[in-house]
């Protein structure tokens, strides 16, 4: 059996590593989502390595995209692992700011014009 060199030239597809999924069981976790590991719950036996790994990394708040980027894995595919992981408890999911929160355009072109002439 050879190692990773062996496969660089033939990429496993994504719905593998998924058990033939492609759809996550929810349309709730965008990239922006942030993510907790709950520390008290053991990693499920059956959890794939790539679950476990994703577990790992939400160690503390992560985003979405910022486990994908470390996990080195498409976000469309952290999308369906989290997914299960929040199905069975083992993350929880947080929302960033509702968009009638945040500030203005142009208080934020503002502060962007401010950093430019510094």
């Amino acid at each position: 059996m050879g190692g990773p060199e062996e496969y660089a030239d033939h990429p496993v597809r994504s719905y593998v590593m998924t058990d033939g999924r492609a759809h996550p069981s929810r349309n709730t976790i965008r990239p922006e989502t942030l993510l907790v590991a709950d520390p008290d719950k053991p990693v499920p036996l059956s959890a794939s390595h790539r679950q476990r790994a994703l577990l790992d990394v939400c160690g503390g708040v992560l985003s979405l995209a910022e486990a994908a980027a470390y996990l080195r894995l498409p976000v469309s595919l952290v999308v369906v692992l989290a997914s299960d992981l929040v199905d069975s408890e083992h993350l929880s999911i947080r929302c960033g700011a509702p968009r009638h929160d945040l500030p203005e355009r142009h208080v934020i072109e503002k502060v962007l014009n401010g950093l430019r002439e510094l």
